[in-house]
C-alpha cells in the first residue's frame, strides 16, 4: 500500500534530486583533500538523508508545507520523534558544514534550528487543537 501523497510526490523527488546533487558535488567536484571531516560530513549527510526520506515516507498523506492536522502519525520514526523531518534535515546541513570546515556556516544552522523549532511549535498547536488529549499523550512519549 502506497500512501504517499500524489500532489507532493514531485516535491519529494525534487528534494531527493537536490540531495543527490549536493552529495555528487561533495564527493566528486569539491576541491580539496579527503580529510576526516569530509568523510564524517558525508556519513552524517547520508545518515540524515536516509532518516529524512524514511520520515517523509512514513508521514504519507499527512505531509504539508503549512501546518495542517490531517492525521496524527505516531508510527515508525514518529513513535520516538515528533518532528523527524526537521531533525534529520538539520543533520544533513550539519554534515555539509562539517565538510566545509569553517565556523561561520554554523550560524546558519543555529538560525535553521530556531526556524524549525518555531514551525514545530506552530504545528503542535494545530495538532493539539484537532487531536486534543491524544496529541498531548503522544507528546509526553516523544522528543521534539
Amino acid at each position: 500500500m502506497n500512501n504517499a501523497p500524489k500532489k507532493f510526490f514531485p516535491f519529494l523527488i525534487v528534494q531527493f534530486v537536490l540531495f543527490l546533487a549536493v552529495l555528487f558535488f561533495v564527493v566528486f567536484l569539491m576541491p580539496g583533500s579527503w580529510t576526516v571531516n569530509r568523510f564524517m560530513g558525508i556519513a552524517v549527510m547520508i545518515i540524515g538523508a536516509i532518516f529524512l526520506f524514511t520520515a517523509r515516507f512514513q508521514l504519507g498523506n499527512s505531509f504539508a508545507v503549512t501546518a495542517q492536522a490531517r492525521e496524527l502519525v505516531t508510527r515508525g520514526l514518529y513513535s520516538k520523534i515528533r518532528n523527524p523531518i526537521y531533525v534529520f534535515s538539520s543533520l544533513i546541513v550539519l554534515g555539509l558544514f562539517i565538510i566545509i570546515g569553517k565556523p561561520y556556516p554554523f550560524l546558519f544552522l543555529v538560525f535553521l534550528v530556531a526556524v524549525q523549532t518555531f514551525r514545530a511549535h506552530k504545528e503542535a498547536r494545530v495538532l493539539e487543537a484537532k487531536f486534543g488529549d491524544q496529541y498531548r499523550e503522544y507528546r509526553k512519549q516523544t522528543w521534539f
